[in-house]
């Protein structure tokens, strides 16, 4: 249940079938069982009394209508392991990348768990971004077509005024990114006091788009009951581990069978770079995967050191480890990261043997190594301590051949990408930016808020003229750089006690429910 109101490239490869499994054996020593239990962490495990996958034929009558909309002919097999939970009401955290069809395996279930008849808010489906929400919606109402349900997607970016008026209507499913859904909370334009089921859909992408302190504070306009929570993920780093812990009492692990990747996995993924163009791309892809923590690893010391000031220059919180920083260097450089208080850390094979950092959430391979068993050895450095990292590459067309024998020799499976273009990383950071001042503008006391109202008419005048937006656009990039500094919030290692509050239900921390502000 929810729980409410609670804190809840490669070169020479290796010669002989020994050394093979040596390194697999590294990895895996990397990479520790689910269900091994951490002092900072929770884990989550399989359930002990596992429902039966499912197939077309043995649904509800009404999913089966449901499905010859878009003409499918069988599940996917996300859907034929999630739905039998879901009609249980069951709650669960499951492994799902996009693009697995776990969309329908959630919104199927809801024809036979809500009701029609009913006008208020039964279910509300939290995602990263406002494309996601749409696509959300339009799934929906496709599934759902000859059903009395109506859907209402709301996400920030774009005005009020029609999500407000499509609440009023009345909506049985929200579809929402967290910091909208919690503006209209605070307006009272939503309501979650009939809520029956909740997910999380992509919480891996939630938590990097800087959304988790608008999820906990959402926990306090829940009502005091059980509520059926369910969470998707693509990854499982240690964050998202926690986040589950947060908002679920006791969920149940899904993975997709036996035979497929378990979470446990780290994710590889490898990127065609043009060699003169890995700067550029590095930073692309930074940009992106917003990670919380990295370790980037290049060849040379003179590369550690010019990637240290890409980053630098741009605006990250980077720093190097070398040979030829000093030891009294080298430990407090390590122990920031540690502390998370040192995002990227770029170094060499030998500077960067035997550390063990806990938390890291990806691995970056600036340069593919010289040896076969170093990129075992490089991805092991994530997906610690029962949680997944990501490892990415930039590879040349040439290096990945290389990588093709790694996939063969140690059962690595790789994902080709293509670089993020630059209007894919102004979408996404647009995104973004857009939920940090929406963030920042619920905090302004009414002083605050009164006082920019003076500049209301000039931003206004500044975005009617092309030539004068331009203005605005520095501003923004100024406040986007000065966020880079610091990584997304988190969930914390150790969940705080919660505490009865006056009306009997549980509160998170000190935290209370803001009051509600003037429209804007």
């Amino acid at each position: 249940m929810f729980l409410s109101r609670q804190s809840s490239t490669t070169g020479r490869l290796l010669s002989t079938e020994t050394m093979a499994v040596q390194s697999q054996e590294a990895l895996c020593s990397d990479v520790h069982p689910l269900t091994t239990s951490t002092s900072n962490q929770s884990t989550l495990e399989e359930p002990q009394d596992p429902l039966t996958e499912v197939s077309l034929d043995q649904l509800p009558e009404s999913l089966q209508v449901a499905v010859e909309h878009p003409g499918w002919s069988e599940l996917m097999p996300v859907q034929a392991r999630a739905i039998p939970y879901l009609l249980a009401g069951r709650d669960i955290v499951m492994h799902a990348r996009t693009g697995s069809g776990k969309t329908a395996a959630f919104l199927l279930p809801m024809l036979e768990r809500l009701d029609s008849a009913a006008s208020h808010t039964q279910a509300l489906v939290l995602v990263p971004t406002r494309e996601l929400a749409r696509q959300v919606q339009r799934d929906a109402e496709m599934l759902w077509q000859g059903n009395e349900f109506r859907t209402v997607a709301v996400y920030g970016g774009v005005g009020y005024g029609p999500q407000v008026d499509a609440l009023k209507a009345g909506a049985h499913l929200v579809v929402a990114t967290p910091g909208r859904a919690l503006d209209h909370l605070l307006r009272g334009t939503l309501s979650l006091e009939h809520l029956t089921l909740v997910v999380f859909d992509e919480a891996d992408r939630m938590l990097s788009m800087g959304f988790y302190p608008d999820m906990k504070e959402m926990q306090s306009y829940l009502p005091g009951r059980q509520i059926h929570t369910c969470m998707f993920s693509a990854t499982f780093p240690a964050s998202v581990m926690r986040t589950a812990r947060e908002f679920i009492e006791q969920p149940e692990l899904l993975t997709l069978s036996r035979d497929h990747v378990h979470v446990t996995d780290t994710e590889h993924i490898a990127y065609v770079v043009p060699p003169m163009e890995k700067d550029r791309a590095l930073i692309r892809i930074i940009e992106i995967e917003n990670p919380s923590s990295a370790f980037i690893f290049c060849n040379t010391k003179a590369n550690v050191h010019y990637i240290t000031v890409v980053l630098q220059r741009f605006g990250y919180d980077a720093d190097e480890l070398s040979a030829d920083r000093s030891q009294t260097d080298r430990e407090n450089i390590l122990q920031r990261v540690r502390e998370g208080k040192l995002r990227f850390l770029v170094a060499t094979d030998v500077a960067s043997r035997g550390l063990d950092i806990p938390e890291l959430s990806h691995v970056i391979q600036y340069e593919p190594p010289e040896d076969a068993e170093d990129y075992i050895h490089r991805a092991g450095r994530t997906g610690r301590a029962g949680a997944t990292g990501v490892a990415l590459s930039l590879v040349s067309e040439a290096e990945t051949l290389g990588l093709d024998q790694i996939s063969k020799r140690y059962e690595v499976e790789f994902q080709h990408r293509v670089v993020p273009t630059d209007a894919d990383v102004a979408e996404v950071v647009a995104e973004r930016l857009t939920a940090l001042l929406e963030s920042k503008f619920r905090d302004r006391d009414r002083l605050k808020a009164e006082r920019s109202q003076r500049f209301v008419g000039l931003a206004r005048s500044l975005s009617d003229n092309a030539e004068q937006s331009e203005l605005i656009a520095m501003l923004l990039d100024d406040y986007y750089q000065q966020t880079l500094h610091a990584a997304p919030e988190q969930p914390p290692l150790r969940r705080k006690l919660s505490s009865k509050g006056a009306s009997g239900r549980k509160t998170t921390g000190s935290r209370q429910r803001r009051p509600s502000r003037p429209r804007r």
